[in-house]
């Protein structure tokens, strides 16, 4: 299927690893230009040589978003780079377990900024270009903001609030054409996810207890998965959706748990 995004200039916050690696790589494949931000350079590289070394086209550049500056300027360097932008995906964030009961307001905060005020602060600085272009706006948000998890109130309430700005943003680019949607990711076997299960006395059953609660399949989400739905909601194929949240989850939000 001709997804129609060929040389679209597609910025991808956090796009050298996991769940946004993932979506560069699809983007890429469909014949996009995805241009990845991520704080480390040597990352950066390191992904863009392995897209060249399977002949697909990826550009990088370097910056830490948990600063308001860098969000402007990367973005400037971006547009004076390739003239415009066509879209962007906002996915860079860290589970970083600020709890309610032994956190605290500096870190509360810093959450925030490491998982959501960068969202906001991307889009405002492309959108000049965004509304030019009739861009598309697609946002990465976790489940956790609607089940819950434990000791992470930063970064559920900073879920909470892509949610929201997804939303509100599809309300207030109306009139400019531009489609704002969210994909909500539950289960995601990234490398950063791996790492996590090895901290187990037993990884394996840690991860069967995890994957048995997925009714479909009973198996995480891949992030080809994710790169696949990515890639259809930034493209003119879905034309007409804008303002949804998208749970690519294999029914681990939605369906009951008691299905066997």
């Amino acid at each position: 299927m001709d997804l129609k995004i060929k040389d679209k200039i597609i910025v991808v916050s956090g796009g050298a690893r996991g769940i946004g690696a993932g979506i560069t790589k699809i983007l890429a494949q469909e014949g996009a230009l995805p241009v990845i931000i991520g704080k480390d350079e040597v990352d950066n590289k390191a992904f863009v040589d392995k897209m060249a070394s399977l002949g697909l086209k990826v550009d990088s550049f370097t910056a830490d978003l948990s600063h308001p500056a860098p969000c402007k300027q990367v973005i400037e360097a971006i547009v004076e780079k390739y003239g415009t932008l066509h879209g962007i995906v906002n996915n860079a964030g860290v589970n970083d377990n600020i709890g309610l009961q032994y956190g605290n307001y500096g870190g509360f905060v810093a959450s925030y900024h490491k998982n959501v005020v960068h969202y906001y602060l991307l889009v405002q600085n492309a959108l000049p270009e965004l509304i030019k272009n009739e861009g598309v706006i697609l946002n990465i948000s976790s489940k956790v903001a609607e089940t819950g998890q434990g000791d992470t109130s930063g970064y559920a309430a900073a879920n909470g609030a892509r949610n929201a700005l997804t939303r509100e943003w599809a309300v207030e680019l109306l009139k400019y054409n531009i489609r704002v949607n969210a994909l909500i990711i539950s289960e995601c076997l990234t490398p950063l996810y791996e790492s996590w299960i090895d901290t187990f006395e037993k990884p394996e059953e840690k991860l069967k207890t995890i994957t048995d609660r997925i009714p479909l399949g009973k198996r995480m989400t891949t992030v080809d998965e994710i790169g696949n739905s990515a890639a259809f909601l930034l493209s003119p194929l879905s034309s007409h959706t804008t303002g949804q949240l998208i749970h690519v989850d294999g029914g681990y939000v939605h369906l009951d748990r008691a299905i066997k």
